[in-house]
């Protein structure tokens, strides 16, 4: 029997059948490696963002709609922000804001007083957002917080990251069904306790599977893939300026020349001076250019 190779950037969710409880691996390189680009982020910064990142990846299964979740976190210490953005294709970006050296340690020593903030964003419906103090030293543990109090269900996570891979599992109690439990919560978390951050890193998610639970009898559904994505484009940024009054416009452009407009998520720029300001103007619908 050949080894199965592993296939990054994937999600894997599954569920326990003699247990209400779902399950979640997710394991990432490249949309983690493309979030980093072009930015100089310190190690401490980098894995924390691909934490970040597989923790929102997890969470964009829970979206049974059309549309996008943000995962952000927030201090006043060192890290100032840090955010993931995600949606229900699983198309994701990211971006931190740091002032100084960003030390090793627990997350109050590196964002400070702080909070963690998901926000759920469907294309049709209401926006909703949770809020939770950063009060504990792990960003799992705070999800799990999050969880604890918002949803009122148990759960577990499990993130790591090193700069070149990003990975996390979830174990989550779901409510009570016909099914009759027959398998502990406690038993599970303790069997994935068990992986190791290079096993996550190296193996494909069927031989992680295998390893923890081959005990237990599981349904393993299609994978998703993730993929990083900015959507940003010089078309958005000439919306932008559509909103901004015509005399401000012109002030900018007598001040500097040209209207430069940064993406902070993939350090994209993009320039306008007086003929690409003027040329909008003039197809604004309503526009008279009649004098």
């Amino acid at each position: 029997m050949t080894k199965e190779m592993k296939h990054t950037d994937t999600l894997q969710r599954y569920l326990f059948d003699k247990a209400d409880v779902r399950g979640e691996l997710v394991q990432l390189e490249q949309s983690y490696q493309q979030i980093l680009t072009n930015h100089n982020y310190p190690a401490t910064v980098q894995r924390l963002l691909g934490e970040l990142q597989a923790a929102t990846a997890m969470l964009t299964a829970t979206l049974k709609f059309e549309g996008e979740i943000a995962v952000q976190m927030q201090g006043d210490g060192p890290l100032r922000l840090a955010v993931i953005n995600g949606n229900h294709q699983h198309i994701m970006r990211g971006v931190a804001r740091f002032e100084g050296e960003v030390p090793e340690g627990n997350l109050q020593q590196q964002l400070g007083k702080g909070h963690l903030a998901i926000t759920i964003s469907p294309t049709n419906g209401e926006r909703y957002q949770g809020i939770v103090a950063l009060d504990k030293p792990t960003l799992a543990e705070n999800i799990e917080q999050y969880f604890a109090q918002s949803e009122q269900l148990n759960t577990r996570l499990w993130l790591h990251a090193d700069g070149k891979h990003a990975c996390g599992m979830l174990l989550q109690q779901m409510p009570a069904s016909n099914v009759i439990a027959t398998v502990p919560f406690e038993h599970l978390e303790a069997l994935t306790e068990t992986i190791k951050a290079d096993e996550l890193f190296t193996l494909a998610a069927n031989e992680v599977l295998y390893r923890l639970y081959h005990e237990e009898s599981i349904q393993v559904f299609e994978p998703a893939s993730i993929s990083f994505r900015c959507g940003c484009s010089r078309e958005r940024s000439m919306a932008a300026l559509r909103s901004i009054d015509k005399n401000e416009l012109k002030s900018l452009l007598e001040e500097q020349g040209k209207i430069q407009m940064h993406c902070d998520y993939c350090n994209s720029n993009y320039s306008f001076d007086a003929l690409d300001v003027a040329a909008m103007q003039q197809s604004q619908p309503g526009n008279d250019t009649r004098h």
